[in-house]
């Protein structure tokens, strides 16, 4: 680690502290109903995906995704201005989420949260937050977001590197 980065713990990701960040997407925040003559359960309604603009719509994508090394060198956050990002695993992993409040246009100090089994995330419309970020193995996600014109994405480089650690409570 060099003198000018800045380290950030991830905790274990819950729906009170990502709030002001987007929606925890996770089966133990609503009731299931059954369905299919009682063969399935639904779980309906975890999270909203706000779109806006002319021709927006809702595009619902699969990712495969490469693990990172942690600790993390976070350089880099993005944010989308036209619509909610939600990535929702496909297996049990934990995934690595960073969030950043937004400071006048520009990322605040970025907060880190490890994912529980089977939880997903909805990052509000335009807040920053890192790259899609497993961790110890590859691992597929269904990605919901808005497809249609205009611009839809902003990066942000930070000028110092932040090192993103996994807590010592998992």
């Amino acid at each position: 680690m060099t003198d000018t980065a800045r380290k950030i713990v991830a905790q274990p990701l819950s729906a009170a502290a990502f709030a002001p960040f987007g929606q925890v997407i996770d089966t133990a925040q609503v009731d299931s109903r059954p369905m299919n003559a009682g063969r399935a359960r639904r779980f309906h309604d975890l999270a909203e995906i706000e779109v806006i603009g002319d021709g927006a719509r809702v595009v619902v994508g699969l990712v495969e995704a490469q693990p990172y090394a942690v600790p993390l060198w976070l350089n880099l956050v993005e944010r989308h201005p036209l619509g909610a990002q939600a990535f929702v695993p496909l297996n049990a992993a934990p995934f690595l989420v960073v969030v950043c409040p937004d400071e006048s246009g520009k990322p605040g100090a970025p907060q880190a949260f490890i994912t529980a089994p089977h939880q997903g995330v909805c990052y509000a419309r335009n807040t920053w937050h890192s790259v899609l970020t497993p961790f110890g193995a590859a691992q597929d996600f269904v990605v919901i977001d808005r497809g249609g014109p205009g611009v839809n994405l902003e990066e942000h480089l930070f000028d110092e590197p932040w090192i993103v650690h996994l807590s010592t409570s998992r």
